[in-house]
């Protein structure tokens, strides 16, 4: 698989997905600010890897910082999470990211400065390694619930490019794959930024899978002809009631799936719940500038002036998940909110596939 994001002699080397799958190019990040300027830009995107480029963000700021004590070390990070923290609002791991190096630091302020700047490099490759773990830990319980000879619909780009490897919606897919199911993959373009046609569709061919591409107009009318199974999306952010922030078009996949009683599932790391969020309704919803919605490639395909509304991200109640996919097991929604606690067994709220 493509890497989507490592470090390289001192440097952050960032798979820049704008340019994909016409253009094979990563973009060499030397500070902090180049980072930043990559998760804003979309260059990296998909919760996961945000969250992985944030600690490597980080990791890079700290380099740069002069201190002689822990307190101006601690300081000295400040405006390097700042300036991260307000690239995009709706991505739950970039506060997560933030939130673990900073109790990291902690955890260790009995360290030197400058050990302190190498344990931040590798606590960035750990949490790199972590999420393919984690990735595939989602791909065993999720392929569960894949039967030989399904076709899956999903929505936007939650595969290997969106994380640090292997991918939330599509582990299930590889994994269903390895263990010899036939399936075949129905993926949405995902406007304006077509990452369902860009992203998902090349990805999903390199694996060799079976996929075929549809407007996201077409969803329901493939679904009326009764040639999906089932759908598997990701989350950007999942509150503690089940409710799902992802890519805008979401909301719609899953409406549809309950009009045409088809199972719609949610891949979520544990990383990407935010338990200290009651429900969605209070989720920040990002905004993008008005030009993805009225260009294309760099042409323009809309009248100069129109207004444009251009919410990069809707909110799934959750009343339309099935089930959620973890790096513990599948759950209903109504048992996300038990995952936050010590005292709770996971085998008693696991979700069997029938």
């Amino acid at each position: 698989m493509v890497k989507t994001i490592y470090w390289q002699d001192d440097v952050v080397m960032m798979l820049d997905q704008s340019r994909l799958p016409l253009e094979v190019v990563y973009t060499e990040c030397g500070d902090y600010r180049k980072v930043a300027e990559g998760i804003q830009k979309l260059w990296i995107r998909g919760a996961p890897a945000i969250g992985i480029a944030v600690a490597m963000g980080v990791a890079l700021g700290a380099q740069e910082i002069k201190a002689q004590s822990f307190d101006e070390f601690m300081d000295g990070l400040q405006p390097i999470f700042e300036t991260i923290n307000a690239t995009r609002p709706t991505a739950v791991n970039i506060h997560w990211a933030i939130q673990r190096i900073g109790k990291f630091v902690s955890d260790h302020k009995d360290e030197t400065v400058d050990m302190l700047k190498k344990m931040l490099i590798e606590e960035s490759q750990r949490i790199l390694e972590e999420d393919v773990a984690v990735n595939r830990m989602i791909g065993e319980y999720g392929a569960q619930f894949i039967r030989d000879g399904d076709t899956i619909l999903t929505h936007c780009n939650a595969g290997s490019l969106a994380t640090g490897g292997f991918g939330t919606a599509t582990a299930a897919m590889y994994v269903a794959k390895e263990q010899g199911k036939r399936i075949q993959v129905f993926a949405d373009e995902t406007r304006p930024v077509n990452q369902g046609a860009r992203l998902t569709s090349w990805e999903l061919m390199q694996a060799g899978i079976p996929v075929t591409l549809i407007t996201d107009s077409s969803a329901g009318a493939v679904m009326k002809r009764g040639m999906i199974d089932l759908a598997i999306v990701g989350t950007d952010r999942t509150t503690r009631n089940g409710d799902v922030a992802n890519k805008i078009g979401t909301y719609t996949v899953a409406v549809l799936c309950r009009e045409h009683g088809i199972p719609f599932y949610v891949a979520a790391p544990l990383s990407s719940i935010d338990f200290t969020m009651d429900s969605g309704d209070n989720i920040p919803i990002e905004e993008r500038h008005p030009d993805e919605v009225c260009t294309i490639w760099g042409h323009r395909v809309a009248p100069d002036g129109v207004n444009v509304l251009n919410l990069a991200f809707d909110v799934t109640p959750s009343r339309y998940v099935t089930a959620f996919f973890t790096e513990k097991g599948a759950f209903r929604p109504r048992d996300i909110r038990k995952l936050s606690r010590e005292d709770v067994s996971l085998d008693a709220i696991r979700l069997k596939s029938e």
